[in-house]
């Protein structure tokens, strides 16, 4: 075996071999096959695809280069969630103990933040104390003993998959589906979960833009983790406005906390739900998730998880000494409010990195005043930014630009788009 014959191959739009594939992801990881060579080898994915046969050895072999997990002594039904990421997207923080608290356990590997999507453990890291890195033995007792552990993947876990999207990120490969397809399914089948709900963004906020491929990378991902024995479903929901009223590090914890209360925003709330359905439902437990939020066991499953990695759940959440308030010019019904445009500004604010070395503010970002479908009046607030630093403002101005529109009649639209399974 060498690399440039399996480069060719690809190149030529042939289909890699088992032991093709096999070879090459060990080699990576083992330093044998160069950046270099890896690189091109992801471009030719990236242009000319691979078989479903092809992206499930790919998988495997990802899996393989590191360890998998054993669950099998966690006494609850153990079920999984995984977003592709979008803006306001603080979905796992209330998700997580939510669904602990109806009777699963949730091993929730997160990751951080990068460009204009926020990352789950930037958030947690807001509270006091608490701490994203824990060992395989704490992991498991910690979802024994209180069903919920949000941490970062350890570095046994997928290594291939930790070279290769590095690599992805700086070279033009990040979009190729099974690329995206075999990094998410390689984590989660290799931290040992028996079911997995994905959330599958669509929309200028997303990854995914269109509706066909999202449906597609939806589509790989479900027959990805059921041909590795996870029972796996996937929703497709709407990312071209962010996601409730709070965008940045400690907003987002905020928010979460209010639904978790009991409160929070409506499509915040509305999504949480529907997912913890579909995660109790795939982890065959039959329970009211709702109740659960509205009877504080959801909110008491929080403060245990918090507590369990050294957080501080009553320690109060920073936040920012500088906060600008923009108003509309004009009256009538606010009709778009662009995701990505209000991603870039958080980011720019500080709440966000552009390389994974970069430091994140805790408290920047973005309060949204007004959501689209809302009546407007000139002079009303629409949202406030808020920032550490008072020269980051104009940035985050200039990424606004254009990113909402005034009209006389709003036009309603679905926060869950479809529905796929095997």
């Amino acid at each position: 075996m060498n690399a440039v014959d399996v480069i060719r191959a690809k190149r030529d739009k042939g289909a890699l071999s088992d032991e093709q594939i096999d070879w090459v992801i060990d080699a990576y990881t083992r330093g044998v096959v160069a950046d270099e060579q890896m690189s091109a080898l992801a471009m030719a994915i990236l242009l000319n695809g691979m078989t479903p046969g092809e992206i499930s050895r790919w998988t495997s072999a990802m899996i393989a280069s590191g360890e998998r997990l054993d669950l099998s002594g966690v006494p609850r039904p153990t079920v999984d969630k995984h977003s592709t990421g979008g803006v306001g997207d603080k979905i796992t923080l209330p998700l997580t103990p939510l669904v602990a608290a109806c009777g699963a356990a949730v091993p929730q590997l997160s990751g951080r933040g990068l460009g204009h999507t926020g990352g789950t453990l930037d958030k947690l890291e807001t509270i006091a104390g608490w701490r994203a890195k824990i060992s395989n033995e704490e992991f498991r007792q910690q979802l024994a003993t209180t069903g919920a552990v949000i941490c970062a993947a350890g570095d046994e876990l997928a290594p291939a998959d930790r070279k290769l999207y590095a690599l992805r990120d700086v070279t033009g490969t990040v979009e190729a589906i099974p690329l995206i397809a075999s990094s998410i399914m390689s984590k989660k089948i290799a931290e040992g979960t028996s079911a997995l709900v994905l959330d599958v963004k669509v929309g200028s906020g997303a990854f995914m833009k269109e509706l066909a491929t999202a449906r597609e990378l939806a589509r790989t991902m479900v027959g990805l983790g059921t041909a590795h024995g996870v029972k796996t479903i996937a929703l497709l929901t709407d990312m071209d406005t962010p996601l409730g009223l709070k965008i940045g590090n400690a907003l987002e914890v905020e928010e979460s906390l209010e639904v978790l209360a009991g409160g929070g925003p409506a499509d915040v709330v509305e999504l949480t739900l529907a997912l913890a359905r579909e995660m109790l439902a795939a982890a065959g437990i039959d329970a009211d998730p709702e109740a659960a939020l509205k009877d504080g066991r959801a909110m008491d499953a929080w403060r245990t998880m918090i507590a369990a990695q050294g957080g501080d759940p009553d320690a109060p959440l920073a936040q920012a000494p500088i906060v600008e308030e923009i108003r509309a010019e004009s009256s009538g019904v606010l009709t778009t409010l662009d995701a990505y445009q209000v991603g870039v500004a958080a980011w720019r604010l500080g709440a966000g990195r552009a390389r994974k070395e970069d430091p994140v503010s805790a408290s920047a970002g973005i309060v949204l005043h007004r959501k689209p479908g809302e009546q407007v009046r000139a002079g009303d607030v629409l949202m406030e930014l808020r920032a550490e630093d008072e020269s980051r403002l104009a940035g985050a101005r200039q990424s606004l630009a254009g990113a909402w529109e005034i009209g006389s009649a709003g036009q309603a639209r679905d926060l869950i788009l479809e529905r796929v399974e095997a």
